[in-house]
Parts: C-alpha cells; sequence; structure tokens
C-alpha cells in the first residue's frame, strides 16, 4: 500500500478506532502547523504588518507547481481558530503519540527576505508558536525560525530562546543563497552548538535555488528533487570543515529520504582518497564527520518492493542509530506511524526509531518525555 493510500484510510475521517499498540514510546520528528502574515499580528510592529499587506513577500514557501490544498491532506481544514484542537485529534490522539517537534517553515521563506521584514517576522512565528501552540499543549516541542539571511540576527534570536527547553532545533533551509558551508552561516553554527542545539536541515522549499538544475516543469520532478539538496548541504558542511570548527554541532536531515546517505559516504571517501591533500584542515573520512553529525527523519521513507531492500539500505548508511521516526502532517503523503516502518525491523531498532533516537538528540527524557 503506497502512502498516498494510507493517508486516505487511516485518518481519522476513516472512523477506525484502536487499541493501545504498544508501550514504546512514540516521538513525530516532522509536523507541520499552519500560519499567515495576519496571525503574526500581535507580535509585528503596525508598520511591518502594513508594509506586507501592501507590497507583499518575495520569497514564497510553495512554488510553482504545487498540488492543490497547499500540498496538505484534504481533511486537515480547521474551523477558524480550531487548528491545534484538530492536530491533538487527528495527530497526537489518534496515534498516541507522545511527542510531536513543530516545525513550522517561515524561516524558509520570511526570513529570506530583507533584513527589515525578515527578522521581525521570525520572531513573531516563535511568539506565535509559543502562545498558540507551545503553551497549551505539553506534548509539542518546536523548531526556532531565524533569519538565517542575516546571521547576526539570527544569532540574537538562537540567545533569546536558547533557555526555552521547548525549543529542540534551529530551522535551516536545504536551500540558501550560499553554499551552506560557507562561513557567511558560521555564526548561526557556533551559537547553536553554544545553546546545544541541533540543526533541523529541511528540504528546500524553493526550487530555483537548486544547484545546476534549473527551475523543474513538473511537481513529480520538484518534489522528489528537492529531497537530494541535502547530499549537496551535507558534502558542503563536510568539506568545508563545519564539524572540525564545531565539534559537537548536529545536523537532522529532514524530509529527505535516507538511502542516499550509503552512496554518499562511499564516494566521499573514495575522492578523499585521491584528492584529500586538498583538504589538509579535515582530520577524519568525510564518512566519519557524515556519521558523527549528521541524523534524518524517516518520511518520505523510500518503499521499494520489496521491504526487505530498504532495511539493507539502511543498513547500509552504518546510521540506524540515528534515524527518527517523522508522519509530516499535514502533507498528503503522510506517514502513519503504525505502518510507516517495514515490519522486518528488529524490534530493538524499530523501539529506537519511533523515539529512542530522537531521545538521544534531542536529551528527551524517555520516562516523562520532558527535555532535560
Amino acid at each position: 500500500m503506497t502512502t498516498t493510500e494510507l493517508s486516505q484510510t487511516e485518518g481519522p475521517a476513516s472512523g477506525v478506532k484502536r487499541k493501545s499498540r504498544r508501550a514504546t514510546l512514540l516521538i513525530d520528528g516532522d509536523v507541520h502547523p499552519s500560519y499567515n502574515v495576519q496571525q503574526m499580528a500581535p507580535w509585528l510592529e503596525p508598520d511591518v504588518l502594513a508594509r506586507v499587506r501592501e507590497f507583499g513577500l518575495h520569497a514564497h514557501g510553495v512554488p510553482y507547481p504545487r498540488v492543490r490544498n497547499g500540498a496538505m491532506r484534504l481533511d486537515s481544514r480547521p474551523e477558524e481558530g480550531h487548528e491545534l484542537e484538530m492536530v491533538q485529534r487527528q495527530l497526537l490522539n489518534e496515534y498516541e503519540e507522545n511527542i510531536g517537534i513543530l516545525i513550522p517553515m517561515a524561516g524558509h521563506h520570511w526570513g529570506a527576505e530583507r533584513a527589515d521584514v525578515a527578522i521581525p517576522l521570525c520572531h513573531a512565528i516563535n511568539e506565535f508558536i509559543c502562545k498558540e501552540w507551545l503553551d497549551p499543549e505539553p506534548r509539542f516541542f518546536s523548531t526556532l525560525n531565524v533569519p538565517m539571511e542575516h546571521p547576526e540576527a539570527a544569532v540574537q534570536e538562537i540567545e533569546r530562546y536558547k533557555n526555552d527547553k521547548r525549543f529542540v532545533q534551529i530551522l535551516m533551509s536545504g536551500t540558501a543563497e550560499s553554499e551552506i558551508g560557507d562561513k557567511k552561516y558560521w555564526p548561526i553554527y557556533e551559537a547553536a552548538e553554544d545553546a546545544g542545539l541541533a540543526l533541523g536541515v529541511h528540504e528546500g522549499a524553493n526550487s530555483r535555488q537548486r544547484m545546476g538544475v534549473g527551475y523543474p516543469s513538473y511537481y513529480l520532478d520538484e518534489h522528489v528533487g528537492m529531497h537530494y539538496t541535502l547530499s549537496s548541504l551535507a558534502l558542503s558542511m563536510i568539506c568545508e570543515g563545519v564539524f572540525e570548527a564545531f565539534p559537537k554541532l548536529q545536523v537532522v536531515s529532514i524530509e529527505a529520504s535516507i538511502s542516499w546517505a550509503a552512496s554518499l559516504q562511499w564516494e566521499m571517501d573514495s575522492a578523499f582518497e585521491m584528492l584529500g591533500r586538498e583538504l589538509p584542515h579535515l582530520h577524519a573520512k568525510p564518512s566519519e564527520y557524515f556519521r558523527e553529525h549528521f541524523w534524518f527523519t524517516t518520511q518520505p521513507i523510500e518503499e521499494p518492493d520489496d521491504p526487505n531492500d530498504l532495511v539493507v539500505a539502511y543498513e547500509l548508511t552504518g546510521m540506524l542509530d540515528r534515524i527518527m521516526f517523522s508522519s509530516d502532517y499535514p502533507h498528503w503523503d503522510f506517514d502513519s506511524p503504525s505502518r510507516a516502518l517495514p515490519a522486518t525491523l528488529p524490534t530493538d531498532v524499530r523501539d529506537a526509531i519511533l523515539g529512542g533516537n530522537a531521545c538521544r538528540l534531542y536529551g528527551l527524557d524517555p520516562v516523562t518525555a520532558k527535555r532535560r
């Protein structure tokens, strides 16, 4: 059964009721809340909101082409003011999730605006998430949105929230104005390491910034192609020496598949044997940096005809202990936690992917489901 079929049959609209299936912790690493600029009004200066209303925004988060309903499930249309209740019902309660990691995507597009717009908008979305999502629902943690193309301001936003344990990572886009390993972004990495926060790098939302391949004509091209920006991102960070400079920094590859991680490591190490003298600042094989600093979320999980092939592919990455379940709610290709993982996975590996690995990365207590 495909993920599309699952999203249509497993949702609450099906009327299916289940008994509790498990005793293991379930952490969902990719939950997208919806929002709009108007909802940011309580945290924006009136002149900023007025300018956005009059002139709009330059960087758009949903490029053409795109599927209907903003790529969301058709049943994820809440009544006005009732989105949290809908998400609690459709996700947290329906699947008995202990924790959901919110990933508002404002930093991808609002954070790329000019400074006088990007900075207040990114701060506003963080305040909005605190008040409307984190305060009323303790099962949610969140990703901090920062104006990544304005690193000094991004650092200030990290400093503002670094002691709020409800934020577990900092959002970075998989497609940026510069190579992600560029020293332009290093102040953000330094601040993240100092705050003990991971970088949550979500696959890029701007297809025009996919290096060297141009703008896609078809949604299939856009949808699949965005996943592979993360391999270029990892290569950039490793070659530029980001992890030599920031040895405690951890990076989560979000919504970008996983099996490519094996071939990337093989190719990096093979090339490093011949060309490594060009990189005297690296003191280990590229694959070692990759395995020590990168994590993955499962959705969109690859779906080979034989599920055993996926298990083998994941084993070849050498990183089963760094894979974390995600549903990607409320997108149309949402993955149900009860069916997303191959049944042939060993129980201990399954439990680690469903919750244990996320506990290690984010410093969550598996008993209390709170951040230490």
